[in-house]
């Protein structure tokens, strides 16, 4: 990068940073894409005259709002909520709802600007958002939650629609309550319409969506095994987490002869040394309760050795896949991957790996796929059951895991084309950005300054 480029970067990032204080998550993800596309963003008169990158860097809209509701005692709880309207250039915004007391809008606006380059890489119609509440449903029960999920659509309904923007599940927002949300919106709005991705099959769901996310990023490792005449079989693979991504992404990955030699939860890690068997993977999705106590289950099923309160990156492995949540591979988790010769780093969860995490697989030579790459799967199953509501119809299962597929061959080859080739290695953030944000860039221009 050019000197004039290096403090025209500096500058803008101080500028993000002067106008987002106290929001650490969100200059991170713009940090991260600015500094990729940077010397190409300077090079296009176009897009530096119309702004385009201080544009982006703004959403469209924060809706903020009151969510009060009854619990079981009668008491009246008061929480907030949340719609981060990112970017709706490509196609009505498009991303989950989080119910977790961790949730800020610094959270939400990071996931909702990640997730404006994601859906734009699956070449999808669709615009980046994010919702969510600090809403805590551990311990609360099931009318409960019925209830807070009525109470937050009393109000976002009036924000949300097929054509305008599709919240989908996250974070502690399943099938359940997307069906809470979903029937609470079409009574509200008295129509039946896609206004909401996630559903239950009965009412409008799509089959693969539960599965997308997690199989996505294993079709997406897949082809990054490829890039060095590799397979899966018989790899050790690491993965942290133990929820709907991990679990999924450890089904496929077992099934295609790999061997998944952790899951996570904030307590802990479960490692077995011989694999776990694809036989406890698929009963633990089946389970309902505590990511802890899924884990407990497999683990009284096959064995292995219960580490408590510890990660598990310090554990040998061919491919690590962080499926837990955003930054939870530091500096020390990264060296601690390139010390036991882990080849590759894909993320199924969104910024998983922090700077100097980022910086370090690069200078050891790993792979390392940024997760608004590999983890499409979901977004992209997500506008498939847009489609599906749109023309009355329902795909099978192997027509969408077909689509599935295909949509993360796209995005790896994508990514491929602009990653550039530094002594043979492929640099996954650098491609990922610079193809995202080039069709965005080009969707803002055309539509004029507004």
């Amino acid at each position: 990068m050019s000197d004039n480029n290096a403090t025209g970067l500096r500058d803008f990032i101080d500028w993000v940073q002067q106008r987002n204080p106290h929001e650490p998550e969100f200059n991170q993800a713009v940090r991260e894409l600015a500094s990729d596309i940077y010397p190409m963003y300077t090079e296009h008169q176009g897009w530096r005259a119309a702004k385009v990158l201080e544009r982006l860097s703004e959403a469209d809209r924060i809706i903020t709002f009151r969510v009060c509701w009854e619990d079981d005692h009668g008491e009246v709880q008061v929480n907030r909520g949340w719609r981060v309207q990112h970017c709706g250039a490509i196609g009505p915004y498009k991303g989950g709802v989080r119910f977790h007391r961790t949730v800020t809008v610094s959270v939400l606006k990071f996931l909702a600007f990640e997730q404006t380059f994601k859906n734009a890489l699956t070449g999808l119609p669709i615009g980046g958002g994010k919702g969510g509440s600090d809403f805590d449903p551990s311990g609360r029960s099931e009318r409960e939650i019925m209830r807070f999920c009525q109470a937050f659509m009393d109000e976002l309904y009036r924000h949300i629609g097929e054509n305008t923007d599709v919240p989908a599940g996250d974070i502690n927002v399943g099938r359940r309550e997307i069906g809470y949300l979903f029937g609470h919106y079409r009574r509200l709005v008295n129509t039946f319409s896609g206004a909401l991705t996630g559903k239950d099959i009965e009412f409008g769901g799509s089959h693969v969506r539960m599965e997308a996310t997690g199989y996505g990023l294993i079709y997406f490792l897949r082809c990054m095994l490829a890039q060095r005449e590799q397979e899966l079989d018989g790899l050790s693979i690491a993965i942290s987490g133990a929820g709907n991504v991990a679990l999924h992404a450890a089904q496929k990955a077992t099934h295609l002869g790999a061997k998944v030699v952790t899951l996570s939860s904030s307590q802990g890690t479960l490692f077995s040394k011989q694999g776990i068997p694809c036989e406890a993977i698929d009963r633990a999705i089946e389970q309902s309760g505590s990511t802890t106590d899924v884990l407990k289950t497999i683990q009284s099923d096959c064995g292995g050795d219960w580490l408590k309160d510890e990660k598990p990156w310090g554990q040998r492995c061919d491919v690590a896949l962080p499926c837990a949540t955003q930054n939870e591979i530091d500096a020390d988790d990264a060296q601690a991957l390139a010390d036991s010769h882990c080849q590759i780093v894909a993320e199924g969860a969104n910024m998983p790996c922090t700077e100097d995490a980022t910086r370090l697989f690069k200078e050891n030579k790993i792979l390392h796929a940024p997760g608004k790459a590999s983890n499409a799967g979901g977004v992209a199953l997500s506008g498939l059951e847009m489609a599906q509501n749109a023309s009355f119809s329902r795909w099978d299962q192997e027509q969408l895991n077909d689509k599935l597929l295909e949509i993360m061959q796209d995005i790896h080859a994508q990514c491929i084309q602009h990653a550039g080739d530094e002594d043979s290695y492929k640099d996954y953030h650098r491609g990922a950005n610079i193809a995202a944000f080039q069709r965005v860039a080009n969707a803002v221009m055309a539509q004029g300054v507004g």
